[in-house]
């Protein structure tokens, strides 16, 4: 390939990038389908027993911030410009091309808003609860009872000062700015207050949000730093500043499930998680089965109740489940990247220090990147046209220090727990857990 003909491929694909990224600026999920104050006043208001009256009818009511036809079609040309310039066989092209059909997928959601349509739309964006992460292994739903039984000792776990909400909100702001300085750079990610949001934080491309009138504990600060910084606003740094493949700054749907799962294991890597929050996405992926279920808002809402949660507890939870959706609809599927990305990203990691392609690693922090579609993304790397991410997490810097990690975490699982237990329990000022080995449940088939 001549200089030439290598430089036009490369402002072929950079073109069409900035076109990607232009045509999604306005599309706005979780803004489009976002649920009033109002709505929730009024359930309480009725016991909690009356379905929250949210369907197309109120939708419509609330503006999208774009024309979806008008949209669509710059999508539709955008392909044409792929076929025309790139072709239809090359990895990129095939790739821009999904990126852009993912996107004209996302306007067919928001134009389904309140109907029944929207959760079989989410379903193919997200993915399902019956989603299997390999042939004949187990779904996203066992998910959350493995997380569930890993972490039945969690009601035993001591108070730990770092868990108490003790900093307000605008105490917050200063010192995860400072935080965020630190380890990132000098206000590459902007930390603000805002009363406007839902939830306590909320993160964009360049920015964390915090409520002002919310309690943070310094446990959540520095997971708000790993998970929102380092990973969400890390990646969109990383993606925009790609001199070629610039729409690795912005993420369709499908992008979640990775994005949301190499953010909680950065959490997990960088010791600033916790086991509730394990039980947390346990918690949204059981919402949503029970939802795909046929469970209606006001069910989902009542079964959390019974589990002893808090009345501000269980709403959360079903209202994240059946927004931009019908309290008697199929599920808004989102939450389940947490859990699903999780296992994904560390199989990815695994699998790469198993077969010697540590370099394979920080790759997904060029930008956002789909864990299904790093065949493509890596031959791009080594074709020059993905440059190595800016910024890399320091967890994630040293990945031969990583590898050893994993590689140690590979043994343990080999071992028997239950019987470690027994014989370790005495060297921990108990008595034997198992008086009679004879008496031990088998493991493993033993």
């Amino acid at each position: 390939m001549s200089t030439f003909d290598e430089e036009s491929y490369e402002a072929a694909v950079r073109s069409i990038s900035d076109a990607i990224v232009d045509a999604q600026g306005p599309v706005r999920i979780l803004n489009a389908i976002k649920w009033d104050d109002d709505v929730r006043d009024r359930f309480f208001a009725s016991g909690c027993r009356e379905q929250p009256a949210v369907d197309a009818d109120w939708y419509a009511g609330r503006e999208l911030g774009l024309d979806i036809d008008e949209t669509r079609e710059r999508f539709l040309d955008i392909e044409l410009q792929i076929n025309g310039s790139l072709g239809t066989t090359s990895g990129v092209a095939q790739l821009l091309k999904r990126t852009s059909e993912q996107y004209r997928l996302t306007l067919d959601l928001l134009e389904a808003r309140g109907t029944d349509t929207f959760g079989s739309i989410a379903a193919q964006l997200y993915g399902t609860t019956d989603d299997v992460f390999h042939a004949g292994g187990p779904t996203v739903a066992d998910l959350a009872g493995q997380f569930r039984e890993a972490l039945s000792w969690v009601s035993d776990l001591p108070i730990d000062d770092r868990d108490e909400k003790t900093i307000g909100g605008d105490d917050a702001v200063k010192l995860l700015q400072e935080r965020l300085d630190q380890s990132m750079g000098s206000h590459m990610v902007d930390v603000v207050a805002d009363d406007g949001i839902v939830a306590d934080a909320a993160a964009g491309s360049s920015y964390i949000k915090l409520r002002s009138d919310a309690m943070f504990s310094e446990r959540q600060l520095e997971q708000l730093e790993s998970h929102e910084g380092w990973v969400h606003v890390g990646t969109s740094a990383n993606g925009l500043a790609q001199p070629v493949c610039t729409f690795l700054g912005k993420a369709p749907p499908p992008v979640n499930v990775t994005q949301e799962g190499l953010a909680t294991l950065t959490e997990i890597l960088s010791l600033t998680s916790h086991p509730i929050r394990l039980l947390r996405i346990a918690d949204r992926i059981d919402a949503i089965a029970l939802a795909t279920g046929g469970a209606t808002f006001v069910d989902v809402v009542e079964h959390f109740r019974t589990e002893g949660k808090d009345e501000d507890e269980c709403w959360q939870l079903a209202m994240r489940v059946f927004r931009g959706s019908t309290p008697t609809g199929l599920p808004f599927t989102k939450d389940l990247g947490y859990g699903k990305g999780l296992v994904l990203t560390y199989a990815y990691m695994r699998v790469a220090i198993r077969t010697g392609r540590l370099d394979r690693i920080p790759v997904l922090f060029c930008g956002k990147v789909d864990i299904n579609n790093m065949g493509a993304i890596n031959d791009l790397f080594d074709e020059g046209l993905i440059e190595p991410p800016a910024f890399l997490p320091e967890v994630f810097r040293d990945v031969n220090a990583l590898a050893a990690q994993v590689a140690f975490s590979r043994f343990l699982r080999d071992l028997d727990f239950d019987r470690l237990a027994a014989d370790y329990a005495p060297l921990l000022g108990g008595p034997p857990l198992i008086e009679d080995p004879t008496d031990a449940t088998p493991v493993d088939g033993d």
